[in-house]
């Protein structure tokens, strides 16, 4: 899949390709629901659609819903595009999956920042503030039997994720995928900022997959 960004929208890296493998392991039929939170280019909702499945598309970004409209049109697919944060704009929706690769880097600022191209990767001190949310509110939105698919660093706690999510009601929740790699461009940068410990050579990117319990 070929993809382009419009200036200011972080294009996809590594992490974002290894979920959208995970997207096509999923067996999504026609007429299932997928929804991609924080979808900065729109890689993984294009590959859902690709799939097959009905999509929506979600980001703060004016910019990045119009690179995901200009992927969409150039792969032949459709995917619905709203403006908001995590699952505001799909209140009262489910989904047969949800995914994201949301912002998850240790930042010195103490909330997510509202302007900037690094509203795509910056999520607090901890790195949780938008995971968090992700964690906690998608049982809601999935249909009976439907999966989370979350994508984020191992310094930022894989166990807290597994636990959030076990706690919110999902079930199977577990790693699916794990790659283990140095510290990328912007984990360096927070590491010289003081956001991450100095000797920290290392990450574990993984994808966390949780189900809805099955109806009956």
């Amino acid at each position: 899949m070929r993809i382009m960004t419009l200036p200011g929208v972080f294009a996809p890296i590594s992490d974002s390709w290894m979920l959208a493998d995970a997207i096509r392991s999923e067996n999504l039929r026609p007429g299932s629901r997928a929804l991609d939170i924080c979808t900065g280019s729109g890689l993984l909702a294009l590959t859902a659609a690709e799939c097959g499945a009905d999509t929506t598309a979600i980001d703060v970004s004016r910019r990045a819903l119009l690179t995901v409209r200009l992927n969409a049109l150039r792969a032949g697919v459709r995917v619905r595009t709203l403006q908001g944060r995590t699952f505001g704009p799909v209140a009262a929706e489910r989904f047969d999956l949800i995914v994201s690769n949301p912002p998850y880097v240790p930042s010195l600022r103490p909330g997510v920042p509202r302007f900037g191209a690094c509203r795509a990767w910056e999520a607090g001190h901890d790195g949780r503030i938008v995971l968090d949310v992700l964690c906690d509110g998608a049982a809601a939105h999935l249909r009976p039997g439907g999966a989370l698919l979350v994508v984020h660093s191992s310094l930022i706690g894989i166990d807290a994720t597994v636990q959030r999510l076990q706690y919110a009601g999902l079930v199977n929740v577990g790693v699916q995928a794990c790659e283990r790699g140095l510290l990328g461009p912007l984990m360096r940068a927070q590491q010289v900022a003081g956001t991450i410990p100095a000797g920290v050579e290392e990450e574990d990117v993984v994808i966390i997959r949780a189900s809805a319990p099955a109806s009956g």
